[in-house]
């Protein structure tokens, strides 16, 4: 971004062009989300418990708060929902020394074989009015943009 040596603000192109971008951005977003929480919600998830679903589903044996680190939420919040995801019979947590250790259960296993396959389908779908190409070049976009907001 080129920004003003003297005001150290963003010339004016870059600026204008940041604001309607942000917009378009934040509108995809919540269109691709809504489409998306429609989809889990026949199956009676949140996106908060699909993810946890997703990773540990993935990464079996993680600790808790690795989890906590990977969702980028709280301790707190991520024993919430471990609590219900546990009550419903999803996960489960195993005591490994002082930390917790977390597992699918049975029924965990099957939602997650029938769930995901099921959730990247949709989101090819929603990305489908970009090619392969372009979905990568904004994913690579997209980590730049996150790296330079870290």
């Amino acid at each position: 971004m080129r920004v003003d040596r003297h005001t150290r603000q963003p010339d004016t192109q870059t600026f204008s062009a940041a604001v309607p971008t942000w917009l378009r951005l934040v509108r995809a977003f919540h269109k691709i989300e809504h489409a998306l929480t429609a989809q889990l919600r026949c199956d009676e998830l949140s996106m908060a418990q699909f993810d946890v679903l997703a990773q540990v589903g993935h990464a079996e044996g993680m600790m808790q708060q690795e989890l906590a680190d990977r969702l980028q939420v709280t301790k707190g919040n991520v024993c919430q929902l471990l609590d219900r995801m546990a009550r419903d019979g999803i996960v489960e947590r195993r005591q490994d020394g002082r930390a917790n250790r977390l597992y699918l259960t049975e029924t965990g296993h099957r939602l997650y074989e029938q769930m995901v396959p099921t959730h990247e389908a949709e989101i090819a779908r929603l990305l489908a009015a970009l090619t392969p190409d372009e979905q990568r070049q904004l994913g690579r976009l997209l980590r730049k943009l996150d790296r330079s907001l870290s």
